[in-house]
């Protein structure tokens, strides 16, 4: 497994983390996804075997959110 914290801007609500929490979560090889809002970082741990961490981002991204 491997952990990475992301900075993600124009996250600022609870929708927001709902958004990026629930879309990430949902990829194969994620185990875990938590967002911190006020610090506008995401902690992502997965499996790099299964999903890389250009397909967190874009999936990030396609949520109307800048990964930085």
């Amino acid at each position: 497994m491997e952990k990475v914290t992301l900075n993600v801007k124009g996250m600022s609500c609870g929708h927001c983390v709902k958004a990026v929490e629930g879309s990430v979560g949902t990829l194969d090889g994620v185990t875990a996804v938590k967002v911190n809002l006020d610090a506008a970082k995401v902690d992502v741990e997965f499996n790099p075997q299964t999903v890389s961490l250009d397909q967190i981002k874009e999936t990030i991204d396609d949520q109307g959110y800048d990964v930085v």
